[in-house]
């Protein structure tokens, strides 16, 4: 049974920093793609990274790009997401998701975690 289990969420303020990890279990690890997306209730899911088996390469969404760097561990299964410079307009559950196919910027992954939330006061 496939698991992602994301932990590292919280309360944050603005300019600070978090890591966020997603671990996970029952995967094919170096043959999975990996990635981080998040969800503002009342808006659509929104893509904010990936990155491919061996770690390259990896995509960012322009709104993260030059803060947020992903990031994965092949020893321990883990994917992280190291949020930095971090803005009120962050606040969101951070989901982290695999899929066998290459990494992209689009939201097709075949599992998902349960989410972690960020919040990050002005």
């Amino acid at each position: 049974q496939v698991q992602l289990v994301e932990s590292g969420g919280g309360f944050v303020q603005a300019g600070g920093s978090v890591r966020l990890s997603c671990a996970t279990s029952g995967l094919p690890w170096r043959r999975y793609s990996m990635g981080w997306s998040r969800h503002i209730p009342g808006k659509e899911r929104e893509f904010v990274a990936a990155i491919n088996w061996f770690g390259s390469p990896t995509y960012y969404a322009d709104s993260v790009k030059g803060r947020f760097t992903i990031s994965r561990d092949d020893a321990k299964n883990t994917m992280y997401l190291q949020m930095n410079d971090l803005k009120p307009e962050d606040t969101a559950e951070y989901l982290c998701a695999a899929r066998s196919s290459p990494a992209g910027i689009d939201l097709n992954y075949e599992y998902w975690g349960r989410g972690t939330q960020v919040t990050v006061s002005s």
